[in-house]
């Protein structure tokens, strides 16, 4: 292989190496481990900008390593895989910065955590990378074994039912998975992922064990996905840490199993076949009913991060839900939402975290006025809360344009429906979060005690949730700019509807 070829293998082991390295510290270690921990962020992400730059100038992107015969893990670097792995370096570099600022004073083990950190981040890569079927089975099931650790870290009662919680759903999701990409090797061979799919020219006969393939894969990635009746493990998890939540949120878990969805909707069924075989309805179905159903959840709870729990339900499926709807347009609006909601998610948990370890906020009914003794915590929170909501120019509306223009399109008007409730249910559970915090009357216990001099948390814990939310409003300010996400989901949309 040459050195191309190996290019997404080294983006894979920049954070695998360092893991390894950190498991072998002591807690003690800090300042090396904090090293270790950036130098990975900051190589991937050099990494990624080669690769990115090198596949704009018409280079191919591809690892291939045999396990068995007629088997191979294949890395490859096509638009798709691109999207997710960018996404996936820059909010891992935001939330390692985060991360350690948050966790390097905990009592718990801190190297077991950044080892366990990284081996999540590893695995989300390479499901970002995996060039076929097998590899992003294979790298799905390593992310539910590094996710466990982070869910678990604090070793609370708590916690550990969570932990246990998480694993018996994500484990019967990965066998249904596991079950449908074996079925489907066995009638198809190689599954490797091909923009417009690879099952677009099978005989009638072979229709009823491709619908039932795809329940079972849909049913394995809609674990991770949140997809109703199958999110009951993700509220629960959010005992965890806010870097973890973050993590579990915006770039691992959650965003592994929509982008799953998407890679077997486009690039193994095939949009056309999966139509034609009457599988896409009930996609977008399914998808709407856990749009509305996260978001009226999200208006009773008053835990603020159960709130952004169910507030992820909702809106993690607005991705399966353009997968659902037959049409570019709506395709696009389904994909770049991929990188909108990382962005403005990871915004509120970051926010969520800075007021709970600094202030001992928890509750939304304990927000009163903290936008006075943290204005710039809120200032992000706001922007990633009008941005769920859908208003302009936060990323959020752009999504919604796509998939509200793009079900018109394709005929699907009920779709409309949809997305409007959902608009109106998120600013019933966003808005008066804000106008507690920026409009009433500071009336907690730390009320009472002096603001500190300076800035309202350490740099550390205040830069990334700035950072997301500014890149949140500037995806949505310079849509139209060349290589922003929408750009490069309408580069995929093009691809994948292939004349």
């Amino acid at each position: 292989m040459d050195a191309v070829s190996w290019m997404p293998f080294w983006i894979l082991m920049s954070s695998v190496v360092p893991g390894v390295m950190i498991f072998f510290l002591s807690d003690h270690h800090q300042r090396l481990r904090t090293t270790l921990n950036m130098l990975g962020v900051t190589l991937k992400l050099i990494l990624i900008g080669v690769m990115i730059a090198g596949l704009l100038k018409g280079r191919d992107y591809l690892f291939t390593l045999t396990l068995l015969p007629g088997m191979d893990l294949i890395l490859h670097a096509d638009t798709m895989s691109v999207l997710i792995t960018a996404l996936s370096g820059l909010l891992w570099f935001v939330t390692t910065v985060y991360a350690i600022a948050y966790l390097e004073d905990s009592p718990q083990p801190r190297s077991r955590f950044f080892g366990f950190f990284s081996f999540c981040v590893s695995a989300t890569i390479g499901i970002a990378l995996s060039g076929n079927l097998i590899t992003f089975l294979i790298f799905y099931e390593l992310l539910t074994l590094s996710t466990y650790p982070l869910v678990v870290h604090r070793g609370t009662p708590d916690s550990m039912r969570a932990g246990k919680i998480y694993l018996a759903y994500t484990l019967t999701g990965g066998a249904f998975l596991l079950i449908g990409v074996a079925w489907l090797r066995s009638i198809a061979g190689p599954l490797t992922f091909v923009q417009g799919g690879i099952l677009d020219a099978w005989p009638v006969a072979y229709h009823g064990a491709f619908k039932a393939i795809f329940f079972l894969l849909i049913a394995g990635l809609g674990v991770k996905a949140a997809i109703v009746p199958l999110h009951g493990w993700l509220p629960s998890a959010m005992v965890a840490p806010a870097p973890v939540s973050a993590l579990l949120h915006a770039v691992a878990v959650v965003k592994a199993g929509a982008f799953g969805i998407v890679r077997v909707v486009y690039d193994v069924f095939g949009i056309e076949f999966a139509s034609q075989l009457g599988l896409l309805t009930p996609l977008a179905a399914v998808a709407a009913v856990t749009i509305i159903y996260g978001s009226v959840r999200a208006l009773s709870q008053d835990g603020l991060k159960k709130r952004l729990a169910f507030s992820t339900v909702s809106q993690v499926s607005y991705i399966a839900l353009g997968a659902g709807i037959l049409g570019p347009i709506a395709t696009i609006g389904g994909i770049v939402h991929l990188v909108h909601q990382g962005l403005m998610k990871i915004t509120l948990f970051f926010c969520a975290g800075n007021l709970a370890e600094t202030i001992g906020v928890h509750k939304v009914s304990e927000m009163n006025g903290v936008g006075r003794r943290m204005p710039w915590t809120m200032a992000a929170f706001t922007v990633g809360a009008l941005g769920m909501i859908g208003v302009p120019p936060i990323a959020g509306f752009v999504s919604k344009w796509y998939l509200g223009t793009g079900s018109v399109a394709a005929g699907a008007d009920w779709v409309i429906v949809v997305l409007g409730a959902s608009s109106l249910l998120n600013a019933m559970y966003f808005l008066p979060i804000l106008h507690r915090a920026w409009f009433r009357e500071p009336d907690g216990a730390w009320a009472k005690k002096p603001a500190p001099r300076g800035l309202e948390v350490h740099w550390m814990l205040l830069l990334p949730p700035v950072l997301t939310a500014l890149l949140a409003l500037l995806a949505g300010l310079l849509a139209d700019a060349p290589f922003s996400p929408l750009e490069w989901a309408t580069r995929i949309a093009e691809g994948e509807y292939r004349p």
